[in-house]
């Protein structure tokens, strides 16, 4: 079998220059800020319209304020940036997650929300300093927090997790639904990287464990940033020669199950299998093993748990 071609995976999209050079201006961020376009977001919610992001002007805003609002880049010589705010409760205006409104934005604009959001999430966890408990300012335009007391510099977190497609050399699937998930929802297996762990290493050993089976022929797929709240997932597929011994670990994974693509159509039809969301990689593994009739034959339910 030949591996399955490099994904093009919705959340990598990245089509505004991050212009980290700018981030330290102090004069330029004062200056770009009145005209810049400008998100708002909240507790995992960014104000849209019609499910699409809203972008506010700096001016609208009021004054540029260095602790709440983190420089995401420029675009056709335009700025962006995102309000950090304790509260989204501003009137007429709706606040909906990535995961709603994921699916229906640009290449631009899921660029901007993953950024955006990654930055967000990462400074409202880690107020203060790892080394000696002080609390941290933001500093070089949302991109950095620095300890007022020992001058440390504390960057964001990125946590690094693999996501495998298991396949066996009939090219069938094997698929996985955790206790926590909702009845019938199914998906590739995934897990974190490990302290000195190599990728290849994290592979094998999460689908050992969840899964039961042993892998070779490992290929990279490719990766995207998935900032709930803070990972990147870097995507493989794998064949197993050991498909017999498959069995659900029965902690985590509570079920696996077996597909052949006439398996899977029929699943979706009879409402007994859910898949990720249209915005996950392990969506975009699934529709590029299934094939050219994915978007038409795997309409369905979808959920993100």
């Amino acid at each position: 079998m030949a591996p399955n071609k490099p994904l093009k995976l919705p959340l990598a999209a990245a089509e505004v220059d991050r212009s980290a050079h700018l981030r330290s201006d102090a004069t330029y961020l004062d200056s770009a800020w009145p005209d810049a376009a400008v998100l708002l977001f909240c507790d995992e919610k960014f104000a849209t319209n019609n499910d699409q992001l809203l972008f506010t002007t700096g001016t609208e805003l009021g004054k540029y304020q260095d602790q709440s609002d983190y420089f995401l880049g420029v675009k056709d010589a335009k700025p962006f940036f995102v309000r950090h705010l304790e509260s989204n409760q501003i009137e007429g205006v709706e606040f909906k997650t990535l995961r709603e409104v994921g699916s229906f934005l640009s290449a631009r604009d899921i660029g901007l929300a993953v950024h955006a959001q990654g930055l967000a999430n990462w400074h409202k966890k880690h107020p203060r300093c790892a080394v000696c408990g002080e609390k941290t300012l933001v500093v070089l335009a949302g991109s950095v927090r620095r300890c007022p007391a020992d001058q440390s510099e504390h960057y964001p977190r990125t946590d690094s997790a693999i996501i495998v497609l298991v396949k066996d050399e009939a090219d069938r699937i094997l698929l996985g639904r955790q206790k926590v998930w909702p009845k019938h929802r199914f998906s590739t297996f995934a897990g974190f990287v490990e302290p000195g762990e190599s990728f290849e290493n994290c592979v094998t050993r999460e689908v050992m464990e969840e899964a039961g089976v042993e892998l070779s022929q490992i290929n990279y797929l490719g990766s995207q940033p998935w900032p709930f709240p803070a990972s990147l997932m870097i995507a493989f597929e794998a064949i197993t020669h050991t498909p017999q011994l498959a069995r659900p670990d029965g902690e985590e994974i509570e079920e696996i199950r077996w597909f052949t693509r006439s398996d899977m159509k029929n699943a979706i039809a009879d409402k007994s299998l859910i898949l990720p969301l249209e915005i996950s990689v392990a969506r975009q593994m699934i529709k590029a093993w299934y094939g050219d009739n994915a978007d038409k034959d795997l309409v369905g339910n979808e959920s993100w748990r």
